[in-house]
């Protein structure tokens, strides 16, 4: 049984990772997926592997932090299917640094698409959710909750996440519209290699990573995206942080 059959999902950063394993596990569900990205390449590669399995899809190339993109968004989904049901706020970047380090720019481009992004789609995307009384997913991080060294603006950013969806979660009740959030740990995704490659000694950068979990491995993004698919799906979650951390938060 397909759990997702007849609902329409907006992903965004839905074109590598987590986002594109989520859009991939939503369409097998029977869903219709738009992704949005800023990288127009990643995201026709990822809307034909949609297309290639079957799916009804779309990509909407757009930067989260921008009201104008956020509005295109859900106009070009409201276009195509008609309706919208869940928004999985998935964008995000990873600007290491630590407060001293960290310049002013970096500060306020990371606040910028990992909590203003979260703030522009959602307000974009609400009246069209609460006539499907849908609901919301937003990818925070177990870096949340865990303080770790050279992660601060990373750090205070998927905070306000956090607590912006429980704030979500309060507010949006009397519409109906659930609002939960997945707390990944450290996951085996294209951006992180990338990250790994500007490290100095990216072998060891990489043990470091893996060592934080007990589990003694880094995350798939298709067992983050399982977690996504259960928040969309469980009637009786919200204001739900759903660690999936390989036991971080032990």
């Amino acid at each position: 049984m397909m759990k997702l059959k007849g609902k329409v999902a907006l992903i965004t950063g839905g074109t590598a990772g987590i986002g594109k394993a989520t859009a991939i596990l939503f369409a097998k569900e029977g869903a219709r997926i738009a992704i949005n990205g800023r990288n127009e390449k990643k995201g026709e590669e990822t809307l034909k592997a949609l297309k290639n399995m079957g799916a009804e899809a779309i990509f909407i190339q757009g930067d989260v932090s921008k009201a104008i993109d956020a509005k295109k968004m859900v106009e070009e989904i409201i276009k195509k299917f008609k309706k919208l049901d869940i928004l999985f706020n998935n964008a995000g970047i990873v600007t290491p640094g630590t407060i001293e380090s960290l310049t002013e720019e970096q500060w306020d481009r990371e606040m910028a698409i990992n909590v203003k992004g979260v703030f522009l789609v959602t307000k974009s995307a609400l009246p069209e959710l609460r006539k499907t009384k849908g609901c919301i997913i937003n990818n925070a991080s177990v870096i949340a909750v865990k303080g770790v060294k050279n992660r601060a603006v990373y750090s205070a950013s998927k905070g306000a996440v956090l607590t912006l969806t429980k704030a979500m979660a309060a507010e949006f009740l009397d519409y109906g519209i659930r609002v939960n959030a997945i707390l990944p740990g450290v996951t085996d995704t294209p951006s992180l290699h990338v990250r790994l490659s500007k490290s100095l000694d990216p072998e060891a950068t990489r043990a470091e990573l893996i060592a934080r979990q007990p589990l003694k491995r880094m995350a798939k993004p298709e067992e983050i995206a399982e977690a996504v698919l259960f928040l969309a799906t469980n009637e009786f979650s919200t204001g739900t942080a759903l660690f999936i951390d390989g036991g971080m938060t032990i």
